[in-house]
């Protein structure tokens, strides 16, 4: 029968404490196991990825190379049909700034993206950056005009 006073954490083994300035004879005793003189000895040190103690670190002896479009790429806020089937009503219009005002969009954006999550019964007017197929699908079906704004 198991009881608490008999439980064990089985998960790992526990690493004992290492007592530093204990003594020549605990092999952590006067400089505790930093060695001699220098940033590593003393208090507050913390040693930088990459730093190789005054040599050039590796990554500043290698060359660039290759080109990243990531600082260039246009990232749109995306929004789902059930959602617009949850905050509009009929006849309403769907754009940046009716999103805004709901809170749907916050700062700055590149556009809105419209996705085809859920099913959309209201009769909206959508006026959004980009579509995903699945949406064009599903607006096509229920008869809901959206327009495409550069």
């Amino acid at each position: 029968m198991i009881t608490l006073n008999t439980l064990k954490d089985s998960t790992r083994k526990r690493k004992p404490r290492k007592r530093v300035g204990r003594g020549i004879g605990s092999k952590h005793g006067k400089t505790c196991g930093r060695g001699e003189k220098g940033a590593g000895a003393r208090s507050g040190y913390k040693r930088r990825l990459g730093k190789e103690g005054g040599q050039m670190p590796l990554f500043m002896k290698l060359p660039l190379r290759g080109f990243s479009n990531v600082q260039f790429r246009r990232q749109f806020d995306v929004i789902n049909l059930d959602q617009i089937e949850a905050v509009f009503k009929d006849g309403e219009t769907v754009d940046e700034l009716s999103l805004r005002e709901r809170g749907f969009i916050s700062g700055r954006t590149h556009g809105i993206k419209l996705l085809g999550n859920g099913n959309l019964t209201k009769k909206v007017k959508i006026h959004v950056h980009a579509i995903s197929e699945s949406a064009r699908e599903k607006l096509t079906q229920a008869k809901v005009s959206f327009e495409i704004v550069k």
